[in-house]
């Protein structure tokens, strides 16, 4: 993106601007277009201020080397047709006359600028009494009340002069890495973009590992100035501003409040600015956790979303800000090695088989791949050499795996060989519980119940099938003599079956050999296939056991996470639903907004389920698949089934899915691990799947 950045302490100086330079660089190396508009001298302290008739007058500034005061200033701007160098606008006027200069009048052949960064200011600007005087602040707040997005950058250091910390603020590997931070999170919130937000104001400690420090959410703390002034007499003279700034740094946190002399009236005196740093010090004490003097106190990052009135924006925030550093993009369409702007041509075959998707993974295709750089197949057969590049996006069962695995660096197609040691049931059970076996500290040791699984043709055979289902014999034995709600109970999974189909609760061995007799009862006296599928399309939930052979039986969870979905109503089970993008061999991206879906009835145990119409268990409020909840269902919304969006932000899970807050804290983060276990999982379980760190 263009970014304008702009200060209030004004060109690259080791003295009193020691920090813009290496922002810039670290944003250019990011890949932005930054555009430079400096004050050509000190403004700290100034706020939003413009300066009534004044002309001001441009300078420019040719940076040097970083964290050496050798840049160049210069009266007029470089020639057209010069050689490419960097160069800067200084101006004589203020922060807010940077952003306004910068946004109207310079740099229109870079296009339009996107976002205003203002600063890196040299120290903090936190709490209310430092930000309602920052020309930091003052120069986002211009860029805010010009319709820009602005964010207000502050550095916030602990000098030497100050018993127990470390001199930070001329460290240029600290430096190095707050401006590496900073650029993600300047990524990071301009990508996540508050809806009531106007600037944001952040600010970086410059502390050891500042990179890898919490980023937190805060408030601006509202604190005053103590008795007593802020200006201290001085004999008729006048100061450098520069040299009087870095005076008041040097003296942060150590000045003492003297008394007061009495002095005769009207006396001609002089007064320097000296700010009483002890006053903000005391306040962020006393206030406690939670604001942005607090979190700069700790050590940790502060952002703080603002409205252009010194207002507090209404969207909510808190918590912690999870930038993963480091930081990296999920990679689009676009950044895979076909769609390299610099790639060869390559071919590609769309055949999902479904009139649904398929138009909309050509548009896709088109609108990010450049039209002439790839040619639609209805074959592969029409490949003009077999090592041409090739892009295949279809059902399963028609991708060339053999083509794809023989020519790795040329192939590339929509699913993994391995994609059903993930989708189908038993697969999924024999796979997690083989890893586990082999690393019982993953988090698949915790996250997924043991599943007992078998095969079984006919009813009358459940018997030797469960010889090897011990655990499932032993939950028998002892359920044996105790009533139903005492009992362990079961939930019994066909293998290869979707849509909820199959689905059964037991707790005994009876119990379990009556489903099977129930579907053999319901088995049609046709042995063609054909018909017996019509069938099972038909009632929507036949089981043919000599099709579907394998079953897994997992622990039913007693009682699961219940919540009351959006619409309103008793607690209901639900289930997150987790989008997750798999690239190469392996990269696993977790798509941080998920889908909550909800059973369509309020939740009951398993020994009180009732009895539907057709003399059959009503599942309906144990399952959440959506291909369940029809019409025909009771639930007043049952013809809408229940989804809601979570939202997460900080890494959190939040309404509206009220979840209680150690459970927001605890359950995102599980999340992308157990996605992370389960990829790993079946690729190692398959040897022909290329190896990856």
């Amino acid at each position: 993106m263009h970014i304008l950045v702009v200060n209030d302490d004004g060109p690259p100086s080791n003295q009193s601007s020691p920090y813009v330079h290496s922002l810039v660089k670290t944003l250019q190396a990011a890949g932005h277009v930054v555009s430079v508009v400096l004050p050509h001298t000190q403004r700290s302290w100034i706020g939003k201020a413009h300066i009534i008739g004044q002309t001001v007058k441009p300078t420019y500034f040719r940076p040097g080397t970083l964290h050496q005061d050798d840049g160049t200033t210069h009266s007029r701007p470089l020639p057209p047709g010069s050689k490419e160098q960097e160069e800067w606008v200084l101006v004589d006027g203020t922060p807010a006359s940077c952003v306004q200069i910068g946004l109207y009048h310079y740099f229109h052949d870079r296009g339009p600028i996107d976002l205003v960064v203002s600063g890196p200011n040299f120290g903090r600007n936190s709490t209310a009494v430092f930000s309602l005087s920052s020309g930091t602040l003052g120069g986002a707040l211009e860029a805010a009340v010009c319709k820009r997005r602005a964010i207000a950058l502050s550095y916030a250091f602990f000098s030497k002069e100050k018993p127990g910390h470390p001199d930070s603020a001329h460290d240029p590997k600290i430096i190095a890495a707050a401006s590496k931070l900073s650029s993600k999170l300047i990524e990071h919130l301009y990508d996540n973009w508050g809806n009531d937000v106007d600037l944001y104001t952040v600010n970086v400690p410059l502390v050891q590992g500042v990179d890898t420090r919490k980023v937190l959410w805060t408030h601006v703390l509202q604190n005053y100035w103590g008795n007593g002034s802020c200006f201290n007499e001085i004999e008729d003279e006048e100061g450098d501003a520069a040299d009087e700034e870095q005076r008041i740094r040097e003296g942060e946190g150590d000045e003492e409040v003297k008394e007061e002399e009495n002095v005769t009236r009207h006396k001609h005196k002089h007064f320097k600015w000296a700010p009483r740093f002890v006053d903000v010090y005391k306040s962020v004490e006393e206030a406690g956790p939670g604001n942005d003097g607090w979190a700069v106190k700790e050590h940790y990052t502060s952002v703080s979303p603002l409205k252009a009135n010194f207002m507090h924006a209404a969207t909510q925030t808190s918590g912690e800000i999870e930038l993963k550093l480091p930081f990296v993009n999920p990679p689009g369409i676009e950044n895979l090695s076909l769609a390299k702007p610099d790639q060869k041509h390559f071919y590609a075959l769309i055949n999902y088989e479904d009139d649904y998707v398929q138009p909309l993974i050509l548009e896709a295709l088109k609108s990010q791949i450049p039209q002439g750089s790839y040619t639609l197949m209805s074959s592969i057969s029409e490949l003009p050499d077999p090592t041409s590049s090739f892009l295949q996006i279809g059902a399963y069962e028609s991708l060339p795996f053999e083509h794809a695995l023989s020519h790795p660096t040329t192939a590339l197609t929509n699913a993994y060989i391995i994609r059903k040691a993930l989708i189908r049931k038993h697969y999924l059970s024999t796979t997690a519980r083989n890893w586990i076996t082999k690393n019982p500290s993953s988090i698949l040791s915790t996250n997924i119940k043991p599943s007992c699984d078998f095969e079984l043709d006919y009813a009358e055979f459940l018997d030797d099938a469960l010889v090897e289902a011990w655990e499932l014999k032993e939950s028998f034995t002892r359920n044996e003599g105790k009533e139903k709600e005492e009992r362990e109970w079961w939930i019994l999974k066909p293998g290869m079956s979707d849509r909820g189909q199959g689905i059964r609760l037991f707790s005994t061995e009876e119990e379990l050999q009556s489903i099977f007799e129930e579907w053999e009862a319901s088995r049609p006296d046709s042995d063609d296939e054909d018909e017996a599928e019509d069938n099972k399309v038909k009632t929507g939930d036949y089981i043919m056991t000599s099709h579907l052979r394998h079953f897994i039986a997992q622990p039913y969870i007693h009682p699961p996470l219940l919540l009351t979905p959006p619409s309103g109503g008793a607690p209901t089970k639900f289930h997150i639903r987790t989008y997750v993008l798999a690239v190469g061999s392996l990269k696993i991206y977790v798509y941080k907004p998920m889908l909550a879906l909800f059973a369509s009835k309020p939740y009951t145990p398993p020994w009180s389920t009732p009895i539907s119409e057709d003399g059959t268990l009503d599942l309906s409020s144990h399952l959440t698949n959506t291909c369940l909840q029809t019409s025909s269902s009771s639930s007043p919304s049952s013809s809408n089934p229940k989804k809601t969006t979570l939202q997460p932000r900080n890494s959190l899970l939040l309404p509206p899915v009220p979840l209680p807050f150690h459970q927001r804290i605890n359950l995102h983060p599980n999340l992308p691990h157990n996605s992370r276990d389960l990829y790993r999982s079946s690729k190692r379980h398959d040897d022909s799947f290329p190896d990856s760190p």
